[in-house]
C-alpha cells in the first residue's frame, strides 16, 4: 500500500449503529461540535442534550447499510437519518442546499478529536436537567447570523 493512502487512512474517522448494519466514514477534518438542547434532540435521543460533530463538507459517507437507513424530515427542521433496523440516531442534515451535517457524536467508532464548542437551542433545554456552567457559549436557538450568545 502507498504510503500516501496508509497516511489517509489514518485520518478517517469511522462509526455506525448499534447493530452493525450502517457504517460511515468521515475522510476530512471535523469543522466542530455542539449540544443542541432542542426538544426534537430530547426527544430523539431521550437525553437533555444530543452532542453532534460537523465534517467538513463532502467528507461524510455511508459506507454501508445505506439501504436500511430511513430520515424523519419534520417540515420546520432537518432531516434526521438513523437505522431502520436498530433505530440508533446517525446524523442530521440541513434541507437547505448547505451541506450542513451534524453527526451524533455517539455513534463514532473512536474519539473524533474535537469537543462540542458551544450549546444551540438553550430556550428549550430540559428544567429537569440544567446546562452545566461549562464556560461554553450559549445560544437561545442556533448560532446562526443575527443570533447572540445567551450571557445569562
Amino acid at each position: 500500500m502507498a504510503a500516501t493512502s496508509v497516511a489517509r487512512m489514518a485520518n478517517v474517522l469511522t462509526g455506525g449503529c448499534n447493530c452493525g448494519a450502517v457504517r460511515y466514514e468521515v475522510s476530512g477534518p471535523l469543522t466542530g461540535a455542539t449540544y443542541c438542547h432542542c426538544k426534537r434532540c430530547q426527544r430523539r435521543s431521550g437525553a437533555a442534550a444530543s452532542p453532534s460533530a460537523h465534517p467538513a463538507p463532502g467528507t461524510f459517507r455511508i459506507t454501508k447499510g445505506e439501504h436500511v437507513l430511513r430520515c424523519w424530515a419534520p417540515d420546520d427542521g432537518g432531516e434526521k437519518w438513523f437505522c431502520s433496523l436498530c433505530g440508533s440516531s446517525i446524523y442530521a442534515q440541513r434541507r437547505d442546499g448547505s451541506g450542513t451535517i451534524g453527526i451524533r457524536m455517539g455513534t463514532f467508532d473512536n474519539d473524533p478529536g474535537v469537543r462540542p464548542g458551544s450549546h444551540v437551542w438553550c430556550e428549550s433545554a430540559a428544567a429537569w436537567e440544567p446546562i452545566p456552567d461549562d464556560g461554553l457559549p450559549r445560544y437561545p436557538r442556533t448560532t446562526g447570523a443575527g443570533v447572540e450568545p445567551r450571557t445569562s
